[in-house]
């Protein structure tokens, strides 16, 4: 076998740290640099975990899924009354991006994940990249992983022409803790994916691991993901938090003007079934989310590339966002074993697939969400609508 390329991986969040721990498994020397000066956490972010992403835990680090995410067996469509619409026993495993976070960490280690360095600027003179960091460092690999985000510097400075586009709609997110819940609430949604269908909008509600990991029933958080149209007239006026700056991809916790707070809790009242509108109501501090699409013509760039959110950005339906994301990451060190090492060879193979697997999930994405935002024509009980990484279900 060749011998195996030094890796840079700018960006410590799970699609960065997947692609570390695989080519460091593949031999690669591997350094992980993230800008934030602290380990990275995400207040009430609920994620599905596919199989691409509780891959590797599961596989090379022995850790279960269950232990990370919590399982549910139902897939409910409720009505506004609050009785059932549609349901199918379906198991899913639903997480929180910080309980992966810690999972992927822990089997990295922090010898080489490096906080607090944020890249200027890289150069690539086709036999190496050197990399050169705000604080005077530089690094010099064989190989720059760029995993840094929807609003990739990396994609800002190899893609220019590369911009978002606004979907039309955000997403309300949050959570509570299932203690908060009445008992009949907890009965009604902690076996299950909850959905709920309205005009130009749908709700789901489901439950992932506690602050501290927790996975028991009872112990762990009620997690919403609120789907809701904002005009682009009304946009940038939706988007001022409470200090009067205007956000770009979301307002966090803490921080969403009373106003339209105000006016997302007398709609979940009026709108949403009982058991729903209690999870909502309850919610102490909602965050927002803007829905983008963000398409890229090229991810291979030389000896560098860019994989997840800060290639496609694709709409949070199918649930495959950290999925595609470590997707990346198994098929880039595929290819660099089946080109023994040779980054060139491995990039052009691996670019292929990869452009092919973010196109059909940003396709379909936007399908999904075209029908239920624009169209009225999302269904409950849509075979489609199941969550799946190559296609539904897959």
């Amino acid at each position: 076998m060749g011998s195996m390329p030094r890796v840079a991986v700018v960006g410590g969040s799970l699609g960065g740290l997947t692609a570390a721990l695989l080519l460091r498994d593949l031999g690669c020397e591997v350094s992980v640099y993230e800008r934030s000066r602290e380990e990275l956490e995400a207040k009430g972010a609920g994620i599905a975990v596919l199989a691409a992403t509780w891959r590797y835990p599961v596989q090379r680090l022995g850790v279960p899924a269950d232990e990370f995410s919590a399982r549910t067996s139902w897939v409910r469509f409720l009505e506004a009354d609050g009785s059932t619409a549609f349901e199918e026993q379906r198991l899913y495993h639903l997480s929180s991006w910080n309980a992966v976070y810690r999972v992927l960490l822990q089997g990295f280690g922090r010898e080489n994940y490096h906080l607090a360095s944020e890249v200027s600027s890289f150069v690539d003179d086709g036999a190496q990249v050197t990399i050169n960091f705000t604080d005077g460092r530089t690094d010099v690999v064989d190989l720059l992983v760029c995993a840094d985000g929807i609003a990739s510097e990396a994609r800002q400075t190899l893609l220019p022409e590369v911009t978002s586009a606004y979907a039309g709609y955000i997403a309300w997110r949050g959570v509570i803790p299932e203690s908060e819940l009445t008992p009949a609430t907890f009965d009604a949604l902690h076996e299950s994916l909850t959905y709920q269908v309205m005009d130009h909008s749908h709700i789901l509600v489901y439950p992932i691991p506690g602050l501290a990991g927790e996975v028991e029933p009872g112990h762990r958080l009620m997690n919403i993901v609120w789907y809701r149209n904002v005009s682009p007239e009304d946009f940038e006026s939706f988007l001022t938090d409470v200090n009067g700056d205007v956000r770009s991809v979301s307002i966090p916790p803490g921080l969403v003007n009373e106003r339209d707070l105000a006016e997302m809790r007398a709609d979940a009242k009026a709108l949403l079934a009982p058991q729903l509108a209690e999870v909502v109501t309850g919610i102490k501090e909602p965050f927002l989310q803007v829905v983008y699409d963000i398409e890229v013509p090229r991810m291979a760039f030389g000896r560098v590339c860019i994989i997840g959110d800060a290639a496609f950005a694709c709409r949070p339906h199918a649930a495959a966002g950290t999925a595609k994301a470590a997707e990346d990451g198994w098929i880039l060190a595929e290819e660099i074993a089946a080109a023994d090492g040779d980054v060139l060879k491995a990039l052009a193979a691996w670019e292929v697939r990869q452009l092919a697997l973010g196109r059909s999930l940003l396709e379909r994405t936007r399908d999904i969400g075209y029908r239920s935002q624009v169209a009225g024509t999302f269904k409950a009980g849509d075979p489609d609508l199941v969550f799946g990484l190559y296609a539904p279900g897959n």
